[in-house]
């Protein structure tokens, strides 16, 4: 039996931008943090793909029957699957649904039960809307799509004053940023025709350690660190974003400061593990001596999600004045908030 219409379908994508465009025609959404997911519907039949045409729907089996009260039948939707945690939205719980046995992803479904944030209609039970422009599909989707305890639209503005005030009322509570489209856009599979609007925030870290590239003969990534509230030096992230010239110059800078001190009580970098891969994690310790600035864009818990871009050195910063005080806390934050201005 055929979809409304048939996968795989790869989703539009977004283009980076440092400021929120403004001008006439264009329209704002809240850039979620979760898994990007297109949702086919035909009767009883409900089929979730990841953005690169992944099975999800076997890994989150309590949206299928809210999926079926929400969406109009047949259909095709475009969103984002999140999962609320204790004060935001929860990535890292979310990546653990992604599991190979049955019974844990049903005993999870249960725990930590995911929703599902529509923000586009490919197909409104009557038509493909690929070749409409975003005001019609918005219209669709609104009028077509129920929402539910499980399923919910995206806040839609056309204000950029708005969209700015989301921009920085939910930072650190789970999205990443602003999504801004034209109106006049159609569905273009897989081309950056939105514009991406992300956070970015600097700190202050301490290199700990570091990791040989893969030639061994010159620098692969510093790890970071930071102190918590006993002094004690944590784990944060990486930073690689040097160049063939910068990664020797550094490899030999480092060499004097070789020796315990990095993170000897504290996180250290991560073993390897089902997700390493099988690549090499060895790691060399180095006294806890040199300070650098990098830039991050996501917080996973007390780290940085992705690698971190390296600034500057900051030789007049003293170590220990490298804490997690530079990093605040999400404010608490919960889906009810977006119902209340969708």
């Amino acid at each position: 039996m055929p979809w409304p219409i048939e996968p795989p379908l790869k989703p539009m994508l977004s283009k980076a931008a440092s400021e929120i465009p403004r001008g006439e025609g264009w329209r704002y959404e809240p850039k979620w943090d979760g898994f990007r997911a297109i949702v086919f519907r035909d009767g009883d039949r409900v089929k979730i793909d990841s953005r690169n045409a992944r099975p999800l729907d076997r890994y989150f089996p309590e949206l299928l029957s809210p999926l079926r009260e929400a969406l109009p039948d047949p259909c095709v939707a475009d969103g984002e699957i999140v999962l609320q945690g204790e004060r935001a939205l929860d990535f890292g719980t979310l990546q653990m649904r992604l599991h190979p046995a049955a019974s844990r992803i049903n005993m999870l479904a249960e725990r930590t039960p995911a929703s599902f944030v529509a923000f586009d209609l490919l197909h409104d039970g009557e038509r493909d809307l690929r070749g409409e422009p975003l005001s019609l599909r918005r219209a669709r989707l609104t009028e077509r799509v129920t929402v539910n305890d499980t399923v919910l639209l995206t806040p839609h503005t056309e204000d950029p004053d708005e969209a700015a005030d989301w921009f920085t009322r939910f930072e650190g509570a789970g999205l990443d940023g602003v999504i801004a489209k034209h109106e006049t856009i159609r569905y273009v599979e897989g081309e950056r025709v939105m514009v991406k609007i992300k956070h970015e925030r600097t700190a202050d870290v301490v290199v700990g350690g570091y990791r040989i590239g893969k030639d061994g003969t010159s620098l692969g990534s510093l790890l970071l660190g930071l102190y918590d509230v006993h002094g004690t030096l944590h784990h944060v992230g990486f930073t690689s974003s040097f160049n063939a010239k910068q990664k020797r110059e550094i490899l030999e800078l480092l060499q004097p400061l070789r020796g315990e001190g990095g993170f000897g009580d504290g996180r250290t970098p991560g073993e390897p593990s089902r997700w390493s891969g099988g690549k090499d994690m060895e790691w060399v310790s180095l006294q806890p001596k040199l300070v650098c600035e990098v830039a991050f864009d996501k917080l996973e818990g007390d780290r940085f999600r992705h690698g971190a871009r390296f600034l500057r050195w900051r030789p007049d910063k003293d170590p220990s004045d490298c804490t997690y005080d530079q990093l605040d806390p999400p404010h608490p934050f919960s889906l009810e908030e977006i119902r209340a201005i969708t």
